[in-house]
Order: structure tokens, then C-alpha cells, then sequence
């Protein structure tokens, strides 16, 4: 049987195994696979898998001998789900690997937001600590998370783990979901959109991108929100309308904005983001601690196992 990764480098770069998937059938890893090598690479292959590399309908049907797509992260739109499932294709993804991961990168752009540690670091080595009549010196306010007021659009895993965070911090919790009636913890309550975007110190998006929340973060929102509200992102790009952000932060409508994901990755050079005040850009790794890595490994490796074995876990079409 003939495995083949099409984009293994950003799961694994040299410091995980394939040998647990090598030991399935006879394996071929390929760091990156262009459009026009998709095909070539993949005719001989039973099982395929794929992060970002995308399969649509045209390239499914040149691919006879496919039973098996593992998609190496949690979304699947990368997949024609329906052209797989008229192919007879079982497609995987690997769900829920890594939400303490996302939840920390969440409150490392919190942290850099009110705590200033890069900024402060950086004027310290330019001299400005060694030149000062005082002890000690800030840039600008500090602020402290205890009291804060942490909103949540979203309360799948990665919701469900920041919110543990915040209370730890002593910050009390609002969350909205489709459904009120959704189940919530100690310190967490269910609110509107409307009051959320109104009453949160920080607001934080954990939803998926569908018709429904395509650009939900828009101009109309970000004027109701706090002029010292802080913006974050770790779920999908299209949530925001960028442009429409980028004002807000030029105009002071919120005070800070820290994203791990945009629109387009990666991102167009004119993405009005990359000349934004007041923001913090990380490129799209907050799930890439070499820990969450090595669990998505696992769990796709096991989601082949248990396709080979007529059990199939993880289905997604």
C-alpha cells in the first residue's frame, strides 16, 4: 500500500517520527507539493495526506486508486468532500490536538498587550533603563487582567480552555454560542453578540468561518466595542474584515489587536494589517508546539489504523 504526505514540513520539520505511519505501508513524505505535482505524486497512493495542499474535484478523479484522505489539521476545506464521497473516498481530520496550545498563544498576545514585555525589553537594551532617574520606568500603562472582563465567541475546546485560563486570572467571562442554553462553567455567562462586544475588555473569536461569521468582526461591530478593548484572533482570517480593522486601530475605535490568522496566508504584501499600529501578528502557529504537533501525528496515524481496520475514526464525509 502506498502512503503519501503531500506537505509534511509545518507538522513535522525534522523534529517529530513518520516511522509510526511508515510502518502502515510503504511511505513517501514530501515537504511541499506544488499544484502541478499534486497528481504525479499521488497516482500510485491508497492513502494520502494533506494539511494545506488542496484536493479539489478534477484532481480527485485522476486519482483511481485513492480510498483514503487524512487531512492533517481540523479543518477540511482543503477536500471536495462531495466529489471524495463520489469517488468512494473516506476523508479524515484530526480534531481537537492541540487546544491548550491555541488557548496559550491567546494569552501570550493578551500578555503582550498589557504587559509590554517586547516593547520594554527593547528600549532597556537601547539604554533607556541605564539613562533613567528612577528605579524603574513603563512606556505606558500597564494593566492587570484580574477584574477584566474576557468575551468569547465560541465555546468548542480551545473556548472552553481559555476560559479556564481567565478564571485563573480572576477575569469573569462572557460567552456567546449559537444556543443559549449551552451548558457553561463557574464564572461564565451566556450573553448576545450585542452585549459582548459592548461589556469585554478583551474579546477573543473561537468559531468557525461559515456564510453566518464571515467578517463578523466588521465596522459596525468594532464601533460598539470599548476604545480600550483588545481584539483577539487564533481562529480564521475571514472572521475579520481587515481593512475595516485596520481603521479601527489607526482611528483608536479599540486599543490592541492580536491575531495568529488572516485572511489570505500568507498573507498579500497590500494585507493593511502589516501597516497597522497597535497590533501583533503571529504567523499562524499558535497549534504548532511541538507537543500538539506530535498528538496530531498521533491521531492521524491512528485514523488510518482504524480505516484499515474498517472502524473509521474522525469521518468527515
Amino acid at each position: 500500500m502506498q502512503i503519501v504526505v503531500l506537505d509534511g514540513y509545518t507538522l513535522n520539520p525534522g523534529d517529530l517520527s513518520w516511522q509510526s505511519l511508515g510502518l502502515l505501508g510503504n511511505l513517501k513524505c514530501y515537504d511541499r507539493t506544488s499544484v502541478s505535482e499534486v497528481v504525479s505524486r499521488s497516482q500510485n497512493a491508497s492513502v494520502l495526506l494533506t494539511n494545506k495542499t488542496e484536493l479539489d474535484a478534477a484532481t480527485l478523479k485522476q486519482l483511481p486508486k485513492l480510498k483514503y484522505i487524512g487531512v492533517l489539521a481540523t479543518g477540511t476545506n482543503v477536500v471536495d468532500l462531495k466529489a471524495a464521497t463520489a469517488h468512494g473516498i473516506c476523508v479524515t481530520n484530526v480534531p481537537g490536538y492541540g487546544p491548550d496550545a491555541v488557548a496559550q498563544m491567546v494569552f501570550a498576545h493578551i500578555l503582550h498587550a498589557t504587559q509590554q514585555v517586547a516593547s520594554h525589553s527593547e528600549a532597556v537594551k537601547q539604554g533607556a533603563w541605564s539613562s533613567c532617574a528612577d528605579f524603574c520606568f513603563t512606556l505606558s500603562p500597564l494593566q492587570s487582567l484580574k477584574g477584566k472582563t474576557l468575551g468569547l465567541i465560541g465555546f468548542g475546546d480551545i473556548g472552553q480552555t481559555v476560559a479556564n485560563i481567565a478564571t485563573a486570572f480572576g477575569m469573569q467571562v462572557l460567552v456567546n454560542t449559537r444556543h443559549a442554553d449551552v451548558e457553561l462553567p463557574a464564572g461564565c455567562t451566556w450573553v448576545t453578540q450585542g452585549e459582548l462586544f459592548k461589556h469585554s475588555d478583551i474579546v477573543s473569536l473561537h468559531c468557525p468561518l461559515t456564510a453566518a461569521t464571515d467578517k463578523l468582526i466588521n465596522q459596525a461591530v468594532l464601533t460598539t466595542m470599548k476604545p480600550t478593548a483588545i481584539l483577539i484572533n487564533t481562529a480564521r482570517g475571514g472572521l475579520i474584515d481587515e481593512p475595516a480593522l485596520a481603521n479601527a486601530l489607526v482611528n483608536g475605535s479599540i486599543a490592541f489587536c492580536g491575531v495568529d490568522v488572516l485572511s489570505t496566508e500568507p498573507p498579500l504584501a497590500t494585507n493593511p494589517l502589516l501597516r497597522a499600529p497597535n497590533i501583533s501578528i503571529t504567523p499562524h502557529n499558535a497549534w504548532a508546539t511541538r507537543e500538539a504537533r506530535q498528538n496530531l501525528l498521533n491521531i492521524a496515524v491512528n485514523n488510518v489504523i482504524a480505516f484499515l481496520a474498517g472502524t473509521m475514526d474522525n469521518v468527515v464525509n
